[in-house]
């Protein structure tokens, strides 16, 4: 079994700016700030975070939990409008071959497809709707399960194997998205990840964050195929291991970035401590 989670912003689709519009215009009617999300940066992250940052903007302090959900209700209700001027703007589009990769995996016996994305769960469909893209997804985890990425990552393979009626391995499980912070997300699980290089992410930051694989987009479906084991590696090279102890690889990616393998593992030890301060263990 493999399961193959997808971001949606940068790597599905790219919305216009729908998303960040739709916030401004909850928070404007909630705060008086008319731009709220100005002066952060949000991808990557989880909607909850970033409500919580737009709103902070506005009016200083955290939401209440009443205001929160009061913020979610007025963003869902302007995201329409704002994903339809994005379409009459003609700055909706998907990313490059991804509608074939899709259908490609979803013919393929033993893969299932589901989305790992901070948007929240309505906000996700919404987003998708024009795309068409919403028949290949089953399940998935939202920007409502977790502030934090990794959890959701997780919840999304929860209902995997729900869906499966069998166990998941970590190994089973591979993570494409289009910042450092998606590629960090699923290493904090034990999860295999991937990188869109044509989305909204940091190409330099993503380099850094080692993901197994860097594609700009998905017209060259070939890479993509090879990594997940669908396709024979003609070179008989083993995916998921391309940074080898003492290398060349290893050299170049070192020259390019100051981290070696050492310094990526030791940066993920962090990230999962921090996690199980802030969720008790959990």
């Amino acid at each position: 079994m493999k399961i193959v989670l997808f971001d949606i912003d940068g790597t599905l689709i790219k919305a216009g700016g729908a998303g960040v519009r739709a916030l401004n215009r909850a928070v404007k009617e909630m705060t008086g700030c008319p731009e709220a999300c100005k002066a952060h940066e949000l991808q990557g992250t989880t909607d909850k975070f970033n409500f919580e940052l737009a709103f902070k903007s506005g009016k200083g302090r955290k939401p209440t939990k009443k205001e929160m959900d009061e913020l979610v209700r007025r963003y869902l209700a302007c995201l329409p409008e704002e994903v339809k001027a994005s379409l009459k703007a003609k700055k909706y589009e998907k990313v490059k071959g991804v509608e074939k990769f899709l259908e490609k995996l979803s013919k393929t016996p033993g893969v299932m497809i589901g989305l790992g994305t901070g948007n929240l769960k309505d906000g996700a469909f919404i987003k998708l709707g024009p795309s068409g893209f919403m028949k290949y997804f089953a399940f998935g985890g939202y920007g409502c399960d977790s502030h934090h990425r990794a959890a959701v990552l997780e919840k999304a393979v929860v209902r995997a194997a729900k869906l499966a009626k069998s166990a998941i391995k970590p190994s089973e499980v591979y993570v494409i998205g289009d910042t450092h912070r998606d590629v960090e997300a699923a290493k904090e699980c034990g999860y295999r990840p991937a990188a869109v290089l044509d989305g909204f992410g940091d190409d330099y930051l993503i380099l850094r964050s080692n993901p197994e694989i860097m594609e700009k987009d998905f017209s060259d479906m070939k890479p993509w195929l090879l990594w997940l084991g669908l396709e024979r590696d003609p070179k008989g090279v083993s995916r998921g291991t391309y940074i080898c102890p003492d290398s060349p690889i290893e050299h170049a990616h070192y020259g390019r970035t100051g981290m070696d393998l050492r310094d990526i593992d030791a940066g993920i030890a962090k990230l999962r401590e921090a996690r199980r301060k802030v969720t008790g263990g959990k």
